[in-house]
């Protein structure tokens, strides 16, 4: 299956660098969540150095995790 994109985010200290990581494992298992509700896969997962990167095989979950980190952006800090 092609991947369209990855979504990257700046999730958690730089230190935390394996998927293994309590923090990191629990992200993915919200990220896996979303995929079923959505009747789709997390195709793809990966953490370096705080950064966590993801993809899922549906354009609408996609693009829901692309909003939400926008408008968090926005009204962040």
């Amino acid at each position: 299956m092609e991947i369209k994109g990855i979504i990257e985010v700046d999730m958690f200290s730089e230190k935390i660098d394996s998927p293994d990581h309590p923090e990191v494992n629990q992200f993915r298992e919200l990220l896996e969540t979303a995929a079923e509700e959505y009747d789709c896969s997390l195709l793809s997962f990966n953490i370096n150095h705080g950064t966590v990167s993801f993809s899922f095989d549906n354009d609408e979950l996609m693009a829901r995790f692309v909003k939400m980190i926008r408008n968090d952006r926005q009204s962040g800090p």
